[in-house]
């Protein structure tokens, strides 16, 4: 597995400008994310306010930020991050497939998630209520579960739960076609409301309830007081200082899930100023005597 330097969750204009500022200062980096997860600004059609950009389309900027990376030799590994555990003086973070990796430190860049948590949800976090089909398919063998899937691309996820579990009854919260392999999946065009535990779960939907023993919930992002136990939060938001600190030592905030405004340019400058924090922090570690 190895132990990088600084970890950076977030392939947007922040976590991509930290990645640059952090390659720069020879540290060794983590960006995890999506080549595709700059398909917010490619669908702005202009963008007047960006310093030295006047007038450039969305998806130019866009083609721009990856150019740049590509450039540096920055790669991007393409996971997702459920998890991110301080363990004193380093991070764990768990990707998909149980996948673990290590950091010194952390910067998150991951956007604001959109929307409320359903009713019930952080309260069975753990007790049936979870943010990854793939590393807990194992518990549903010879089981049923509820799959609410926000894009297309979760769709694997549901098919792999399948492959375990007895029956997998999945929500599509978009407009695109599903296309599952499986006869086991079940596809409804439901509204989910609430979530209850009553023996077994229950989702309750506008179109009546549905009883499985779990519920797996596939957003963009997750809120970031459920991915980071212990990280402190206002409301969306990740509480961070004029350094881009968060209450945990080690771990930064920078871009829209450090509040608003929601501008490029102000994500961008927050990710240079996030991965100069986190350069300082590692640097002070080393003058202290830690690993």
């Amino acid at each position: 597995m190895g132990r990088y330097e600084i970890a950076i969750i977030g392939t947007g204009p922040a976590g991509l400008e930290a990645a640059i500022t952090a390659t720069v200062r020879n540290k060794k980096v983590l960006l995890l994310g999506s080549r595709e997860s700059s398909l917010k600004v490619s669908k702005a059609h202009k963008i007047a306010n960006y310093l030295g950009l006047p007038e450039i389309a969305g998806a130019d900027l866009a083609a721009a930020y990856l150019k740049h990376i590509d450039a540096m030799g920055i790669q991007i590994t393409e996971d997702k991050i459920n998890a991110i555990y301080s363990m004193g003086d380093y991070f764990v973070l768990q990707g998909n497939e149980n996948v673990m990796y290590e950091a010194d430190a952390v910067i998150l860049a991951t956007g604001v998630v959109a929307g409320k948590p359903f009713p019930g949800e952080d309260e069975n976090l753990g007790r049936g209520v979870s943010y990854c089909a793939t590393c807990d398919a194992a518990l549903y063998r010879g089981k049923s579960a509820v799959v609410i899937g926000y894009a297309p691309k979760e769709e694997p996820e549901a098919e792999f739960l399948a492959e375990i579990a007895d029956k997998v009854t999945y929500l599509a919260m978009y407009p695109e076609e599903t296309s599952f392999t499986r006869e086991n999946v079940e596809v409804l065009r439901v509204k989910p409301l609430s979530i209850v535990r009553d023996g077994r779960m229950k989702l309750v939907t506008d179109q009546g309830e549905i009883e499985s023993d779990g519920v797996f919930v596939l957003r963009e992002a997750i809120s970031p007081k459920q991915l980071v136990p212990g990280l402190a939060t206002d409301g969306p938001h990740v509480t961070v200082d004029l350094q881009m600190k968060t209450n945990l030592p080690g771990c930064f905030a920078c871009g829209d899930i450090a509040g608003t405004p929601y501008q490029y340019i102000k994500a961008a400058g927050q990710g240079n100023v996030a991965a100069l924090s986190a350069v300082s922090y590692l640097d002070m570690k080393k003058r202290s005597g830690g690993k």
